[in-house]
């Protein structure tokens, strides 16, 4: 009976686990969620837990009135998103991004950053 439930645990963490890393989250940006920075970045990087379908990912990052600052459609490497900027003043950015991942699941998400002292 033991080795019986240990066999059941096991195999359900490994189900279990495989469906957590089932889609791709963002690991980190640059700059990086939430921060300020002294000087405007060119370009906006954020890195995701798995690999991306470049024709089905996605960013946009906005001012405070909500007009677009980036360049346009992002280059994606692998697991890495990134996009050029305008030149941004001081102030308050939103990005939103949206992203399949090779396994075919999508997820999206949203954050600030600041530019300024």
């Amino acid at each position: 009976m033991r080795v019986m439930t240990f066999v059941i645990s096991a195999l359900l963490s490994v189900v279990l686990g495989a469906v957590a890393e089932a889609h791709a989250f963002l690991d980190h940006a640059e700059p990086r969620v939430g921060s300020t920075v002294p000087t405007a970045p060119r370009q906006l990087s954020l890195s995701f837990t798995q690999n991306l379908e470049p024709a089905f990912s996605s960013v946009e990052v906005s001012d405070a009135n909500g007009a677009r600052v980036d360049l346009g459609k992002p280059s994606i490497s692998t697991s890495v998103m990134r996009v050029g900027l305008k030149q941004l003043a001081p102030g308050t950015y939103r990005v939103r991004w949206h992203v399949l991942s090779v396994d075919t699941h999508t997820t999206e998400g949203s954050f600030t950053f600041s530019v300024g002292p």
